[in-house]
């Protein structure tokens, strides 16, 4: 049997002879990390998604979760880290714009944080990502 998200994220293991991940496994912890970090444990998501990213530098999607588990357990320069390598790969995701504005903005950059949240904005016009864009705001 396969050690469970827990088990693996604790360093816990049933039996030394199984494998510690697999593709089967990373869906796994990229699945668990994803209800850690609803269950508001981002601390916990992050150690899952790292081994799913070791193994998958280049999924967007695992790179985009663990951003935002940086960003609800305050790693405000991880975050800003991993939303600018997703922004790399995609930059017309108007999420990633969002929220590296919103981590920015807590870091005290507003600076940096209106580019972003403009960006965002422009690229998807939802009513929050306009209200924070402040078009009608003075220069």
């Amino acid at each position: 049997m396969l050690p469970g998200p827990l088990e693996r994220m604790r360093g816990e293991r049933k039996d030394s002879s199984v494998p510690e991940s697999s593709p089967e496994t990373h869906i796994i912890d990229y699945r668990a990390a994803e209800h850690l970090l609803a269950a508001r444990d981002p601390r916990g998501a992050v150690k899952l998604l790292d081994s799913v990213i070791a193994a998958h530098p280049e999924n967007t999607a695992a790179r985009l979760l663990r951003a935002r588990a940086f960003f609800a357990s305050a790693q405000l320069r991880s975050a800003e880290l991993e939303f600018q390598l997703v922004l790399e790969r995609e930059p017309d995701n108007a999420f990633a714009h969002f929220a590296l504005a919103r981590t920015y903005e807590r870091a005290a950059r507003g600076d940096r944080a209106k580019r972003h949240f403009r960006l965002a904005a422009a690229l998807d016009p939802k009513p929050e990502y306009l209200a924070a864009a402040r078009f009608d705001a003075d220069e």
